[in-house]
């Protein structure tokens, strides 16, 4: 039985893969990190009712790097599994004027993980196990215009797990990055997504789930994103430039 920690946990996707781990009875005990401990306690409480699992809520912040190795310290018991669930989608217009916004979105996306990350390696390399599970995007597989901000930290945070597993592989410590393609979440409530493209956070939790058990390195969700994004990746630069995307 394995001890799951969840950091960003107040999102749509992290709830619902918490959800998917309790409800598979395959871990010992859940704790849910965030900066809402008001909100995380209440879905914390909810999970521990529904699926009879001990649930621990805490306050976690990703910006506050300092805090960051004293969080960790202060987990009991230590994780086994790791879920990076937290990101900032952002505004990419005010990014391209205000660098206050555009490095908001790089540091909620990249430099936390970088961060926390670490100092989870570390603990597991030291212990020769464990599991890492990072929730990056597509939009970090070519930069396009409406969102390169975005795109381009969560490129940094996909090749960041891609130079984590190979550094951990030898410590039978394994990474998962997991690159998610349009979802229905609050975070992306405000856009007009195609229904068809779309996934709901249980489809996104419930592929994170068969990933872990089969030990996968990167899956796309839903799994159609491969191939789209193989297209979108194969147009020649003197078109792609000229698209509006």
């Amino acid at each position: 039985m394995m001890n799951l920690t969840i950091l960003g946990a107040n999102s749509d996707v992290a709830m619902a893969t918490a959800r998917r781990f309790a409800q598979s009875k395959m871990i010992s005990s859940l704790c849910l990190a965030s900066r809402d401990l008001e909100l995380l306690e209440r879905n914390a409480n909810d999970i521990q009712v529904r699926y009879d699992i001990p649930v621990k809520a805490v306050v976690f912040n990703a910006l506050d790097y300092t805090s960051h190795a004293r969080f960790y310290q202060q987990l009991d018991p230590k994780p086994d599994i790791v879920v990076l669930a937290f990101g900032l989608l952002g505004d990419q217009q005010n990014a391209q004027s205000s660098f206050e916004e555009a490095h908001r979105i790089i540091d909620s996306n990249f430099s936390g993980a970088v961060s926390i990350l670490e100092v989870v390696a570390a603990d597991f390399e030291r212990r020769r196990q464990g599991i890492i599970i990072g929730i990056s995007s597509v939009a970090g597989e070519r930069g396009r215009q409406s969102n390169y901000i975005y795109g381009a930290s969560k490129a940094a945070l996909t090749a960041y797990l891609s130079g984590l597993r190979n550094r951990l592989f030898k410590s039978q410590v394994h990474v998962l990055t997991v690159l998610p393609g349009f979802i229905n979440t609050k975070m992306n409530r405000h856009l007009q997504l195609p229904g068809l493209l779309t996934a709901s956070p249980d489809d996104v939790a419930n592929d994170i789930f068969k990933a872990y058990l089969k030990s996968k390195n990167l899956i796309y969700t839903l799994w159609f994103w491969r191939w789209i994004m193989a297209i979108i990746k194969s147009i020649p630069e003197p078109f792609f430039k000229k698209m509006s995307l």
